[in-house]
């Protein structure tokens, strides 16, 4: 009943900026967090970061905090994630999540959410 599609990943070297975007289509009206994953080969599924469609609060793990933002349209039910200084181990598949309306302490559980996209690829070489 939701989908989501992510677009802006690409290859880019350490230092560069990139911005992904997310949107989401179908039966969204009981979803009220929005947040970004990402994974790579043989690692589980971390957190990046979250954001609230009712109010807007943005939370992001320690390790791109300073360095990514996370922004929404709720009119256009779109998310964005700016990622500034990209670094090497920033490389994986990044995956759009939408969930209902979620505790703090759940935000970075994959198993909070509802629905996922396909994921896009960044990867951050020189």
């Amino acid at each position: 009943q939701v989908q989501l599609v992510e677009s802006g990943g690409g290859f880019v070297q350490p230092g560069d900026s990139l911005r992904l975007s997310c949107t989401a289509s179908g039966r969204t009206s009981n979803s009220d967090t929005m947040a970004w994953f990402r994974q790579s080969p043989g690692k589980e599924r971390e957190f990046v970061a979250a954001v609230f469609r009712s109010y807007g609060r943005a939370y992001y793990s320690d390790t791109v905090k300073g360095r990514f933002s996370i922004s929404k349209d709720n009119a256009k039910n779109t998310v964005s994630l700016q990622m500034n200084s990209l670094k090497p181990e920033d490389t994986a598949v990044y995956y759009c999540a939408l969930g209902q309306r979620l505790i703090l302490s759940s935000l970075q559980l994959p198993g909070s959410y509802d629905y996922w996209g396909q994921g896009t690829q960044v990867t951050v070489s020189s």
